[in-house]
């Protein structure tokens, strides 16, 4: 694949193809922990082996040239390094324009334009973090490229402040942080007021991870993602006036219980999931740790129902795949993932039940919502990083 991409970014750029060098950073699937790390709690996310990859070439230009193979039609983008401002025109070029300009301003010294051609094999707008995997790779791209030696949770959270201030969309730290410090065959039980976090090996045995994708596209900033965060921020404002607390994180089941009669109706559901959902996060990770694969998966049901019920972000399409999951026999557990409004399912399924899991669930979602959604195995794998030639040569 490698050899192949980098002869459609010679024909798009020409020059000396030994001066291509190649990055690649995943997308993200979180296995339990929804709208959570915006409130300050857990979230347990892991890396894909599928995700972005990044061929660049540096010039001896003042611009940058972006081209995608999954936007073609768009063609190549040529920006200024002197205008990095953003542009509606320039659409998916902007997250990787937002990341550049962050460098400026952090006085990176980008002396020279380059070329870049971007693959990416995750479905786009399916809720797998293809933004912020585009953001890491262009990170780490230009952290090697230009030598700017920042360490990766220094690329994480630039990334996230890219989403946050330059494309607009108001992200938790989640996405980022999954996508830069991936490791193969683990998931990241990560705390997203403090940051800490700990690996904990995604033992499957018999079992694989199967994403489900509603085909249903809807883009985040355009969602009601950013009402959901301000009901809640509005809901930690009136807990803060009877309790020493940082965000919904802190809180405790018993502790919502007693003090929910400061919020609306509205502010009291989308709080409950947010407090209920770290609560069960945190479970979650000790059923991992115990081997008890069973008890996860009613954890990742009862997420879904919090989600659907409490949160009120699943919809119609998620719901039908989710409840068909249930249905199977094959199944561990199944829930919506990402943020919501479409997207994909995640799912635990016995791998002996997988095609049968698939034609199961596929053609009752196609008979209820009437087109059909697609469903990838994927394998757990590690962050963003630039790939060596000798690894070129397996891809």
């Amino acid at each position: 694949m490698i050899k192949q991409l980098k002869a459609d970014f010679m024909a798009w750029f020409g020059g000396i193809e030994e001066e291509i060098r190649t990055f690649f950073s995943p997308g993200r699937v979180n296995l339990i922990g929804e709208h959570t790390d915006y409130n300050g709690g857990h979230v347990l996310p892991c890396a894909l082996q599928i995700g972005t990859y990044a061929l660049v070439r540096k010039t001896k230009s003042a611009n940058v040239r972006f081209y995608s193979q999954n936007f073609p039609e768009k063609g190549v983008i040529t920006v200024p390094l002197a205008d990095l401002s953003y542009s509606g025109e320039h659409g998916w070029a902007n997250y990787p324009k937002g990341i550049i300009a962050a460098f400026q301003a952090a006085g990176a010294i980008i002396d020279s334009g380059f070329d870049v051609l971007y693959y990416g094999n995750i479905p786009n707008g399916a809720g797998l973090s293809s933004s912020a995997s585009i953001e890491l790779v262009t990170a780490v791209m230009v952290n090697k490229l230009f030598h700017a030696n920042l360490d990766m949770l220094d690329l994480v959270k630039m990334s996230q402040n890219v989403e946050n201030n330059y494309i607009g969309v108001n992200c938790g730290i989640m996405d980022q942080f999954a996508v830069g410090m991936g490791r193969k065959n683990h998931a990241i039980l990560l705390n997203c007021q403090t940051l800490t976090y700990r690996y904990l090996p995604l033992v499957l045995s018999d079992c694989s991870i199967v994403i489900a994708n509603t085909n249903k596209q809807r883009g985040l900033a355009d969602s009601a993602y950013n009402e959901r965060r301000a009901t809640c921020e509005a809901a930690l404002a009136k807990l803060q006036q009877q309790l020493p607390i940082q965000s919904l994180g802190d809180l405790t089941s018993e502790q919502f219980e007693q003090y929910k009669h400061l919020l609306s109706a509205i502010e009291q559901k989308r709080a409950r999931h947010a407090v209920t959902e770290n609560e069960r996060t945190i479970r979650a990770a000790e059923a991992l740790e115990n081997g008890d694969l069973w008890r996860f998966g009613e954890l990742m049901k009862q997420s879904h129902i919090s989600l659907r019920d409490d949160y009120e972000v699943t919809g119609a399409e998620l719901d039908t795949l989710v409840e068909a999951a249930w249905e199977h026999e094959g199944t561990i557990g199944a829930r919506m993932t990402g943020a919501g409004f479409g997207g994909c399912t995640v799912n635990i399924v016995k791998d002996e039940h997988i095609p049968s899991f698939i034609e199961q669930v596929g053609r009752k979602y196609a008979q209820k919502i009437g087109y059909e959604a697609s469903f990838y195995v994927v394998k757990i794998g590690d962050g963003a990083k630039e790939i060596a030639e000798k690894e070129e040569m397996m891809l």
